[in-house]
């Protein structure tokens, strides 16, 4: 399985904010930043500051892909 942040980087357009905006807000490290940009697994707590900042819920900013099984 993996992690997508394709939602996060939707949302940000939405709500008409840039990536050093939202690293800004929440309080986020350049490398976390660019962790999210490579879709690799960041601290719950991360995830929790940039859903406080942009008010909305865990599953609106990222989602598991389940990978498939070619059998």
């Amino acid at each position: 399985m993996s992690i997508s942040y394709n939602k996060l980087w939707k949302k940000l357009i939405d709500n008409d904010m840039t990536k050093t905006d939202l690293r800004l807000k929440a309080d986020i490290g350049t490398s976390t930043l660019a962790k999210l940009g490579k879709n690799e697994q960041v601290s719950m707590d991360v995830l929790l500051r940039i859903c406080k900042v942009l008010n909305c819920d865990i599953s609106e900013i990222m989602e598991v892909i389940k990978e498939s099984k070619n059998v």
